[in-house]
């Protein structure tokens, strides 16, 4: 959730000492949304996929790091037997047998065809460039907003270009109310709260993909400082509990 790496082998080392103990052999699926699509260009080193024994199945987003649009997604397992039976199904509507296991429904094969294109087009040479020119936006970005006083990184975008902050003491305002601030400039910055045992955590989180370049992130840290200087300004309360609500386009004032 704050773009860093669930550590895969350490998981899988853990489940073997289990499967020593009890005898409890507990296969692995990695949800590689994103960075199974940033990992291997950028941090090659990282092990994460097949190369640890009890990962089976591995899923990735090509709609977001794959630099398609949505949707489109993939999944591949180790070898065809991991594929759980009872997941398959044939249909025959296309005038022979064909076993499926993906929802059964007419869907355009047009994200498909770009997510080949990019493949063959930007290669891995490629896909290091982009996702590289992220991440160091990324890093860039997080250190400039530690800079800014109020907030703490949770993370700082060193794995995946995201990065999670929060803020550091109790004031004026709240990260809802600051999200919804940018939004008001056109930034789309959510604000959430963690899952359950941590709901009392607050935070930001700014996700950079390809195109946002430095002087974007210059323009928002620009006003992300005005809203800042504007709560200093206007020192009266002006708590939000909780997320407002999401409307494409509509400011505060208009929501007034």
């Amino acid at each position: 959730m704050d773009g860093s790496y669930e550590p895969v082998e350490a998981i899988s080392q853990a489940l073997d000492r289990l499967y020593d103990e009890q005898g409890l052999d507990i296969p692995i699926h990695v949800d590689a949304a994103s960075g199974g699509l940033v990992a291997p260009f950028i941090q090659p080193d990282v092990v994460w996929d097949f190369q640890v024994p009890r990962v089976k199945s591995i899923n990735v987003s090509g709609h977001k790091y794959g630099l398609v649009y949505p949707g489109v997604g993939w999944v591949v397992w180790r070898k065809h037997s991991d594929l759980p039976e009872e997941l398959i199904f044939s249909v025959n509507y296309l005038g022979g047998q064909m076993p499926t296991f993906a929802l059964n429904f007419s869907r355009p094969g047009s994200q498909i065809v770009a997510q080949y294109y990019n493949f063959v087009r930007l290669g891995k040479v490629g896909y290091r460039r982009i996702q590289q020119a992220c991440q160091d936006i990324a890093q860039y970005l997080a250190a400039e907003v530690a800079k800014l006083g109020p907030f703490k990184l949770l993370s700082n975008g060193s794995d995946l270009p995201v990065f999670a902050f929060t803020l550091k003491e109790p004031t004026n305002f709240t990260v809802f109310d600051f999200s919804e601030r940018l939004r008001d400039r056109g930034w789309i910055v959510p604000a959430y709260t963690y899952p359950k045992n941590l709901e009392d955590m607050a935070v930001m989180r700014i996700v950079v993909k390809d195109g946002f370049s430095r002087d974007m992130a210059d323009l928002l840290l620009n006003d992300m400082r005005r809203h800042l200087n504007y709560y200093a300004a206007h020192p009266e309360s002006t708590h939000t509990s909780g997320s407002p609500g999401f409307s494409h386009g509509v400011s505060q004032e208009e929501k007034k």
